[in-house]
C-alpha cells in the first residue's frame, strides 16, 4: 500500500481570531500559541495594538497579549484609522467590541469588503446608542464609530446573512456597562458552529453568559449550549453577565476548514493523505467536510488525533452546507471528479463572501469539462466523463476559490493560476504543503 502522505493541520482562523480579541480584552497577560499567522489575523492583532493592547510575538504562532480591560482606545480629537483589509471576520467583530471602549474609531477595508453588509450589526448598535455613521454607503464599510460603552440591555439579531454579527455581539456582551441579553430572530441560522466557537472562547477566557431556549409551553429555560446542533430564530436567547474576561495560556486547535482541502486531494488522487492535529471532537462546523467525504464513498481513519482519506471510487451527494459554506467550493471540486450530480443546498449567502461563491466555482469548473448550475442557495454540479487535462484558473481574489480549485491538481489536472498568493489571507504556506500532495 502506497504510504500516506503526512500533513500537520495549520491552526484555526477562526479561533486565532477569537482568542486574540479575548486575550486583548483581558486583565492580565495571555499566551497563546498556535496562533495561524495570516493577512486576516495580523489585521485583528494590528487593531488591537492600535486601541491599547500589547500583542508580542515570542516565536512561530505564539503570542503574549497584554489586555486592556475590556476598554479599547480610540481617537479623541478625529476617529482612529484601522483597516480590516478583507477580512470580514475582523470587522464583524471587532466593531462591537470597540463600541465597549471610548473614542472614535474608522473602519474600512479593501478589495470586497466595502461590498459586504454590515447594516443589520450597526442597526443593534445604534439602538444601544452607539454613534456610527457611514462614509460612503448606509450599511457597508468604511464607517465611523463614536465609542462610549454599550449600556446593556435586550436587542435581537439574525443569522440571515452571518453568524458574525450575533458572535461579534456576543463577545461585546461580558464588558457592556450592564448585563446584555441578544435574542435570535430572523428567518434562518447560517453557520451555527462558528457561535458555538465564540461561545468555547468566551468560557476559556472566563467570560459568564448563559443560553436559554424555549420549551414546548414557549418558557425559557436554560439550556446546554453545546449540546445545540442548530439555532432556531425565536427560540434562542444568549444572557451575557458582567465579568472580565481572563487571562490564561491557550493552544488554538488545528482548523478543520483549511485541512478539508487536503481531505479532499486524499479522495480523489492517487496517494492517501494524513491530516496531524485534529480533534475529532472539534465544535468547528467543517469538521462535516468527513461526513460529506464518507458520504460520497470515500474510505476514512481516524486515529488519535489525525485523519487519513485513501482514493475511492466517488458518487455524488445531495449537501445541505447551511452549518458549514466554506467548504462550499472544497465540495464543489470534488463533486467534479464523482460519478453522478452533486446538490449543494442552503447556502445563499455565499454571493456575499470575498467574492461570489456560487458564481465562481461555477465559472472555474467548466474549464475542467464539469457542467454547474447556479441556484438562488447554492449549486448543481454535473461531473464531465474525463476532466480536462490542463485549466488555467482565476482566483477571484478569494483565497477558499484557489484552495479548492488546487484540489484538482490532486486529481491529475495540471493546473495554474492567475495570483496563488491569495492564500496569505487564511493559510500563506497552504502552497509549501500542498507540494507534498501535488507531487504525490
Amino acid at each position: 500500500m502506497t504510504q500516506p502522505v503526512e500533513i500537520t493541520a495549520p491552526p484555526s482562523k477562526s479561533l486565532s481570531h477569537r482568542a486574540i480579541m479575548a486575550a486583548a480584552m483581558a486583565l492580565g497577560d495571555s499566551r497563546l500559541t498556535g496562533v495561524l499567522e495570516s493577512e486576516d489575523t495580523e489585521r485583528t492583532m494590528d487593531i488591537l495594538r492600535k486601541t491599547g493592547a500589547r500583542i508580542e510575538r515570542t516565536g512561530p504562532g505564539a503570542y503574549t497579549v497584554g489586555g486592556v480591560l475590556g476598554v479599547p482606545s480610540g481617537g479623541a480629537t478625529e476617529p482612529m484609522d484601522l483597516d480590516v483589509g478583507e477580512s470580514g471576520t475582523t470587522c464583524r467583530l471587532i466593531t462591537p467590541i470597540l463600541a465597549c471602549g471610548n473614542g472614535e474609531f474608522l473602519l474600512r477595508g479593501h478589495g470586497r469588503m466595502h461590498d459586504r453588509p454590515i447594516g443589520e450589526l450597526t442597526d443593534v448598535l445604534r439602538s444601544l446608542s452607539v454613534d456610527i455613521e457611514f462614509v460612503d454607503r448606509d450599511g457597508y464599510p468604511p464607517f465611523i464609530l463614536r465609542a462610549a460603552g454599550i449600556p446593556g440591555g435586550t436587542v435581537a439579531i439574525s443569522m440571515d446573512e452571518s453568524s458574525q454579527y450575533l458572535s461579534g455581539l456576543l463577545l461585546a456582551g461580558p464588558i457592556a456597562r450592564k448585563p446584555l441579553t441578544v435574542e435570535l430572530t430572523g428567518k434562518r441560522a447560517v453557520s451555527w458552529p462558528y457561535v458555538g466557537l465564540t461561545l468555547q472562547t468566551m468560557e476559556d477566557f472566563g467570560a459568564a453568559f448563559r443560553v436559554d431556549q424555549k420549551d414546548e409551553n414557549g418558557e425559557w429555560e436554560e439550556t446546554d449550549w453545546r449540546s445545540l446542533t442548530r439555532a432556531e430564530p425565536g427560540r434562542l436567547r444568549f444572557r451575557t453577565k458582567l465579568s472580565m474576561y481572563m487571562a490564561r495560556e491557550l493552544r488554538v486547535e488545528g482548523d478543520w476548514s483549511n485541512a478539508s482541502y487536503f481531505l479532499a486531494a486524499g479522495a480523489v488522487g492517487q496517494a492517501p493523505v494524513r491530516i496531524e492535529g485534529l480533534r475529532a471532537d472539534s465544535l468547528q462546523g467543517d469538521r462535516a467536510m468527513l461526513a460529506i467525504l464518507y458520504d460520497m464513498g470515500a474510505r476514512i481513519e481516524v486515529s488519535g488525533d489525525g485523519v487519513t482519506v485513501f482514493p475511492s471510487q466517488l458518487r455524488g451527494v445531495n449537501a445541505d452546507l447551511s452549518a458549514c459554506p466554506d467548504l462550499a467550493p472544497t465540495v464543489a471540486a470534488v463533486a467534479a471528479c464523482a460519478k453522478g450530480d452533486t446538490i449543494i443546498r442552503g447556502a445563499a449567502h455565499l454571493r456575499i463572501k470575498e467574492c461570489d461563491r456560487i458564481a465562481a466555482p461555477a465559472a472555474e469548473l467548466a474549464k475542467v469539462g464539469a457542467t454547474v448550475e447556479e441556484r438562488a442557495d447554492g449549486m448543481r454540479i454535473v461531473p464531465p466523463e474525463r476532466l480536462a487535462s490542463g485549466a488555467s484558473f482565476a482566483t477571484h481574489n478569494d483565497h477558499r476559490i484557489a484552495m479548492s480549485l488546487a484540489v484538482l491538481q490532486a486529481a491529475g489536472v495540471d493546473a495554474t493560476f492567475d495570483v496563488p498568493e491569495v492564500v496569505n489571507k487564511s493559510f500563506p504556506s497552504f502552497w509549501d504543503q500542498w507540494a507534498k500532495v501535488a507531487g504525490a
